[in-house]
Formats: C-alpha cells, structure tokens, sequence
C-alpha cells in the first residue's frame, strides 16, 4: 500500500485535530512545539518528525498510518460528508483500522480473494424484501427452512469479513463497509448473542445491496414501514427465522407445551432474541399483540437449559475475526511478509506472538521486506 503524497500529511494531520475539537494552540502545546510551527505542518510547509507525529497521532487518538497511508474510497466518502469538528465514533476508527488491514492484505496476499458478491436489487417493498432474504440465505448454502447456524463464517465465503468486539452498550450496534474487493461488517460484542446475530444479519443486507458505508445505532428501532432501514430490518429477520419453518413449529410448540416454553426452544434453536422472535411471529400475523408482549418478557432459565437439552452458542462473542481474515494473516507470516509483531497487531492480540508460527525458511535478503 503506498503511502499518501508528503503535501497531504498536513491536511490529515488538520482535519483529525478538528474532529478532536482542539485548536492549533491546544494541539502544539500538548506535544511540545509552537503553534507556528503546528501551522506549517498542516499548511505543508514544514516536515513533520517521526517523534512529533507519534504525539499527535497519541494525543488525538488516532493510529499513524491513518495520517500516512489512502484510505478506502468508502471511508474518504463518509468523512467528506461528516460536519468540521464532528468526533469520530469509536465504531468508524476500528472499522477504518479493519478497512486499512484488509487492503493491506488483499494487496499482498493473493490467496485471500474476496470477490464482492453478486450484488441484489434493493427491495422497495416488505414482499421484496422477504424474496431478497430468500435468495440470500440460497447464497449462504441454507435451504428455506433450516436455522442460520455459523453465519459469521458463511458470509466470509461471500467476501464479507465480519469482526465482533466489545464497544460498550453505548456504542452503535454495527458497521458495515464496501472495499474494492468484498467487505467488512463490525458488530458491538457487547449485545447479547441473538442481538448480534441480527446485527450481523442486517449488515448482511447492506452489503448485498451495496450500501457504501453505514453505521447502524440501534437495529430495529424504525417505524415507518416505507422506510429502508425498516425494510432491512425485516429482511435481516427472515433471514434468521425463515418463514418456510417458523410459523408451523410455533404453532406445534406452543399447541403441546405453551406460549413460554415454545418462545424459549425456538429462540434457542434459531439463537435470536425474544423481542426479534416476538416481532417476526407477529408480522408473519402467528401471533397477536398480546402474545408478542409476553414473548418479549420471557427469559431462558439454567432450568430451561437442561430441561429442554438447549445448547447455548456463543456466536460472534468478541473478540471475533473473521477465519479467512486470520488464515490470511497467517499466511502473511509464513512468507515473511509480515513480523511476528505485525501479525500480532493485524490479529487484534487475539494470539500472542509466542503462539504464532515463525516465517518459512526465508531468502538472506527477505528481512528488508518485512511490514
């Protein structure tokens, strides 16, 4: 990856200050220089020191290479569009830091791949966007009635990477971004299991219909019916809870055994969340108001666990990489394409440099080419 032309420095270096809501002033004084000096840096008339711009990079809490290396098309847009001295949620730093890792690798590593899928109309309609979700869960190899298991790594076949950490309940609950080849999808660990699934499933959608860059805050939440958020909403739920399957086994369920324990067997087997279940039996018209209420309030027992053999699945628990994104990495390694430092950092820590593998046998001049 190339590193941007020494003219744009200077205007990074500006523009992350501003989002920071620090003056020229406050930036200077904070890592040791004038503020004349901070002034020719941004206007590009003043070199600025490896040292120096460690400390802006430290005080204004962004990484180096954000300042130093292009970033993706989709990320420059979504900046362009923010107001001057609107902060950057924690969500767009990490996935900006995800977005420069996997260009880095798909440059370096022929063997990751990632085609962009085949991308689908979008649905203008709740009955398009039941068929899209159809027609997509054919592409994650599910028939039309079978729950969605393993869906972070099915999607990775498609050429999304999905990565889960923990944001905070205060943090958005996810992210998605178009790359030149495939994309990247960030969910918030910090959701329960069900919450992150739908998260994932909702993220799913924009990429298929090719939404550039979206940061979703709370999934579920729209309303207006002829909204696209809404509708995206909807698609994620079918995919999660096919409508070939759900309503019949509802039905069965809570015919033999009740309204409660048919709520706690079918979340579990689908693994959603109660109020996500609730919803897609009311607007598959299985149920009405009254007993989408009650679903909603119903919650899994330890008993529930053993008495009905429940299997709990912890998918996407955080810290979560996508498994092509970490063979990828791994690959990296073994050809000496990276340190075993930069693979840790490429891997988030998630396996310490101890545990990974040492480079191939290497050329006597390959040490010059390590990231």
């Amino acid at each position: 990856m190339t590193e941007l032309p020494a003219g744009e420095l200077g205007d990074r270096i500006a523009q992350a200050r501003s989002r920071h809501g620090l003056t020229q002033a406050q930036l200077a004084a904070a890592i040791g220089i004038d503020r004349s000096a901070l002034a020719k840096i941004e206007g590009g008339t003043r070199r600025v020191s490896a040292l120096e711009l460690a400390g802006i990079a430290e005080e204004l809490g962004e990484r180096i290479e954000w300042f130093v290396l292009p970033s993706p098309p989709a990320i420059v847009s979504h900046r362009n569009l923010q107001e001057p001295g609107t902060p950057s949620p924690e969500i767009d730093k990490l996935l900006e830091r995800l977005a420069w890792n996997v260009e880095f690798m798909t440059e370096h590593d022929r063997a990751l791949g990632l085609d962009g899928p085949v991308q689908m109309a979008k649905p203008g309609s709740i009955a398009e966007a039941e068929e899209a979700a159809r027609s997509a869960r054919e592409r994650l190899g599910l028939d039309d009635a079978e729950p969605a298991r393993d869906i972070g790594r099915k999607m990775g076949e498609l050429g999304l990477l999905v990565f889960s950490f923990e944001l905070g309940a205060d943090a958005a609950d996810a992210a998605s971004l178009l790359l030149r080849a495939g994309g990247i999808a960030l969910i918030n660990g910090s959701l329960q299991v069900g919450r992150r699934r739908l998260a994932l499933a909702h993220e799913f959608g924009h990429y298929l219909f090719a939404d550039e860059y979206t940061v979703d805050w709370r999934l579920g939440a729209a309303a207006d019916t002829g909204a696209w958020e809404t509708r995206l909403d909807r698609f994620a739920r079918a995919v999660l809870l096919p409508v070939r399957s759900l309503p019949a086994r509802w039905r069965e369920y809570a015919a033999t055994e009740g309204v409660r324990t048919a709520a706690v067997r079918l979340a579990s087997d689908y693994q959603v969340d109660m109020t996500t279940l609730a919803q897609r039996l009311l607007e598959l018209e299985v149920i009405e108001a009254k007993q989408a209420g009650f679903i909603r309030t119903v919650r899994t027992t330890a008993a529930d666990i053993v008495e009905f053999d429940l299997v709990p699945r912890h998918e996407l628990e955080p810290p979560y990489l996508s498994h092509r994104y970490q063979k990828s990495v791994l690959r990296l390694l073994r050809a000496g394409v990276v340190s075993t430092a930069r693979a840790a950092d490429l891997l988030f820590d998630t396996i310490e440099e101890g545990e990974l593998p040492g480079p191939d046998q290497l050329a006597e001049n390959a040490i010059w080419d390590f990231v």
